[in-house]
Formats: structure tokens, C-alpha cells, sequence
């Protein structure tokens, strides 16, 4: 169970990724109002809330794809707002997106090569990839097959397995359980727990609030592009109206 549903409190040595004050959004539309967060060293800390929260948008305009308006993004004691999402790959911060989007027409292992693109992660590929293999022997069984045939579970697995092989420093994954049958969910978490526990930093964002509260050491409620205080959260009408608790 999280700790706290909350900003956390850790020392600067602590933090590997930090959000300040991050304004964003499409267009003129404005979905991040100086939304703050953290993720600690070793940690997993989980982002909760319903559906147009701001949740997708946070991890877009951390990793690179979507440019923030305001704020700031601190990777390692690094100010990072700006860097090109292939910069940010390069530097460690690795994100599995919303609906896995591999190349479904390329094999598992030609999905798992592209994680490898970067100096960082080419050096110790084919290490990475038995480490991968080993999480995943399903995927070691086929490597050689098209992605785009693989069951939805199959395939969150090559897209998590994707971004270990760049080498993170911090794995980022959005929505794990989209989609998903509750058994494959389970196994996916139990995974996400033998990582964390190799020292490996996760942020995960996830409708399934149990789930997420269930195996994150930290979580962050966002509703409406801002994060919600411990004093909110502890409000039984918003507790029942944005986390189904």
C-alpha cells in the first residue's frame, strides 16, 4: 500500500525525477496547472485519478513528446524541460505508452532491437537482452514472431521489455492494466515489483486505484491537471468521485 497519497517529502538526493510546477496542453486548451510531483530512487510511485485527469499528459510532457508551457522537469539534478524526448531516452528515462504502440509488423526481437538505439543501451545489448528473456520467457519463446500477433498481454510485455533495454534509469509506463485480463494484470505487477526491487525507479500511471495503491510505495492523485493535497483526498465525496473509493 502507498505510503501516502501526497507529495513526498524526500531529501534531493533522493529524488530522481522531479516535476515543478508543470503548466501544458493542445492547442489554446490547457490540461496542467502547476501540477508538482516526485519519483524517488528506487521507488514506485504512482499517478491515480479518472479518465481526462491530465495523467497521459504529465508523462508526455516529462518524457519529450509533448512540450511543456511552464515548470520545469529535473532528471537527475538535470533541468530537462526542453531536451528532445531521444535526448531524455539517452540520459535513462524510458516510457512505455498508453496502448504499448509497437511495430507490429516487425518481429519481438526487431521491437526489442529499437529499444536498444542509444550508446547508453547498445553497449550492453546482448546483456539486456537475457535480462529481458528472463523476465519474459513468453517473448524469448517468440521472438522471432510478429508483434501485431501477439495476445494483448504479450504485447505489454514486449513494450515494457522494450524500454528496459535502453537501460533506465527510470521506467515510466502508462495505463499497465488497459485492456488487460485481471491474471495478466497480476503477473505484469508481480514484474514491476521483482524490478523495483533490483533497484529499478518506476512511475506508473493507473486507472485501477487499488491496483495502483496496492504496489506503489508513493502515489500522486491528479483531477483536473492538479495534483490533489492529502487534505483533499482524505474528503469522503472526492475520494468516491475521482478514485471509486
Amino acid at each position: 500500500m502507498a505510503e501516502a497519497i501526497a507529495q513526498t517529502t524526500a531529501s534531493v538526493a533522493d529524488v530522481l525525477l522531479s516535476v515543478e510546477g508543470l503548466e501544458a496542453g493542445y492547442g489554446e486548451v490547457q490540461v496542467l496547472w502547476g501540477l508538482s510531483l516526485q519519483a524517488c530512487r528506487g521507488k514506485l510511485t504512482a499517478i491515480v485519478g479518472a479518465n481526462g485527469a491530465g495523467k497521459t499528459t504529465t508523462l508526455r510532457a516529462v518524457a519529450g513528446t509533448l512540450t511543456p508551457w511552464g515548470g520545469r522537469v529535473m532528471l537527475d539534478g538535470e533541468d530537462v524541460t526542453r531536451v528532445p524526448s531521444h535526448i531524455k531516452a539517452a540520459r535513462g528515462l524510458a516510457l512505455v505508452p498508453e496502448g504499448r504502440q509497437l511495430f507490429s509488423m516487425m518481429s519481438v526481437a526487431e521491437n526489442l532491437e529499437l529499444g536498444a538505439f542509444s550508446p547508453r543501451s547498445s553497449r550492453s545489448y546482448a546483456e539486456r537482452l537475457d535480462q529481458v528473456y528472463a523476465l519474459f520467457p513468453r517473448l524469448a519463446e517468440r521472438a522471432r514472431q510478429r508483434a501485431g500477433t501477439l495476445s494483448g498481454g504479450e504485447q505489454q510485455m514486449v513494450a515494457i521489455a522494450r524500454g528496459l533495454m535502453s537501460d533506465p534509469q527510470i521506467l515510466i509506463i502508462d495505463e499497465l492494466s488497459l485492456g488487460l485480463a485481471p491474471v495478466v494484470v497480476y503477473q505484469l505487477l508481480a514484474t514491476l515489483k521483482q524490478l523495483k526491487q533490483n533497484g529499478l525507479t518506476i512511475l506508473l500511471v493507473e486507472q485501477n486505484v487499488h491496483l495502483a495503491l496496492a504496489v506503489s510505495d508513493y502515489a500522486y492523485v491528479v483531477a483536473e491537471g492538479r495534483i490533489f493535497t492529502a487534505e483533499l483526498t482524505a474528503n469522503p465525496e472526492i475520494r468516491r468521485a475521482y478514485l471509486g473509493l
